[in-house]
């Protein structure tokens, strides 16, 4: 293969003129780039592709972090968005860089490492939260990226500069309540994160707009706000334990209860071992567990996921305010599964 230093002595130039040509043309004389451009069509040179790269600061890398082991069952979503991602970004011709980091601080940290060392071209971020310092530094030096969940507590579907994709966790519940109700369910209750999570937040508003559809078709009529919901309705962190728990205080307050919508597996897995399966049940996030023990789940539909994120990072710097492209809400999908015999093995 040709080098640079054979397209020198054929254009009569020095190396350093041919690198200008290619990198630099601008400060290169007319003739010269013309007499360089002649050498390098008549040698077939093309410049090697990881020198090229070095040179114009693109890596075609894009940043993931790889997140620690948070304990449940739901942390399964990611690795299958992560991996779901690499094998999209390699058919597109692009490389997936892990990282890891211990905190917010911490990844702040390594997004200046890997922007100095000129690694990546751009970043795809996960589990935001309001007041994300993560995005706020990445917009401030101006670094392509797009966020896996929407940038809670701003104005997220008019700025140009946040690019983000997310699952429609409130479409995802209120369906779920739907099909609970086609099966002959009539007091659905749920079990969900502590508030001031906006993805809690969102599934537990998508259960409340299903129970109140449910009302409507059932032709109840109540003054006001309905109470009902707050009654059908408990609050647990993220363990089986924690969920047994809350599980119970449900029960006890709800006796009428016929079917439970939770907001993770982890949460699904609790109450269906404190109800030995004596109620129909739906998670979220349709992991492994929920498959192998059998009991339905919400489908966060991680492919379709990583294709959008992946979509938006070539408009990322290419849209304007209120421009639609701008973010991606995926429907997730309900996967109802009849209880089997596997469900003996929660008790």
């Amino acid at each position: 293969m040709p080098t640079v230093s054979d397209v020198a002595r054929a254009a009569g130039v020095s190396r350093q003129t041919v690198s200008n040509v290619l990198n630099s043309p601008e400060i290169v004389r007319e003739e010269t780039r013309t007499r360089v451009a002649a050498a390098i069509a008549e040698l077939g040179y093309r410049p090697h592709a990881s020198a090229r790269r070095l040179r114009t600061r693109r890596a075609s890398t894009i940043a993931v972090r790889l997140d620690p082991f948070a304990g449940g069952i739901s942390g399964a979503v990611l690795d299958r968005f992560l991996h779901a991602l690499t094998e999209r970004a390699e058919a597109r011709g692009l490389s997936v860089m892990l990282y890891t980091a211990k905190d917010a601080a911490d990844e702040i940290r390594q997004f200046q490492r890997l922007v100095d060392g000129a690694a990546v071209d751009a970043f795809v971020l996960a589990s935001t939260y309001d007041g994300d310092p993560r995005t706020e530094w990445l917009i401030e030096h101006g670094q392509p990226f797009v966020t896996f969940g929407r940038p809670w507590g701003i104005a997220d579907l008019d700025d140009p500069l946040h690019f983000w994709v997310d699952v429609d966790g409130r479409a995802g519940v209120a369906e779920a309540v739907r099909r609970l109700r086609g099966s002959g369910a009539r007091t659905i209750g749920f079990l969900g994160w502590p508030a001031g999570s906006g993805t809690g937040d969102e599934r537990r508003a998508g259960w409340a707009a299903g129970v109140a559809e449910g009302d409507r078709e059932g032709g109840v009529v109540t003054e006001g706000p309905r109470a009902e919901p707050a009654r059908l309705s408990a609050e647990s962190e993220e363990s089986v334990a924690a969920a047994r728990a809350a599980t119970r205080r449900l029960l006890a307050q709800a006796s009428d209860l016929d079917a439970l919508v939770a907001v993770s597996d982890t949460l699904a897995l609790g109450a269906l071992i404190e109800t030995g399966g004596s109620l129909p049940v739906v998670g979220f996030d349709n992991t492994p567990v929920a498959e192998a023990i059998g009991f339905s789940s919400i489908d966060q539909r991680v492919d379709e996921v990583a294709a959008a994120a992946l979509e938006l990072l070539e408009l990322v710097g290419r849209s304007e305010a209120g421009d639609p492209r701008s973010h991606r809400l995926i429907t997730p999908e309900v996967i109802m599964r009849p209880p089997g015999p596997a469900l003996g093995l929660v008790g």
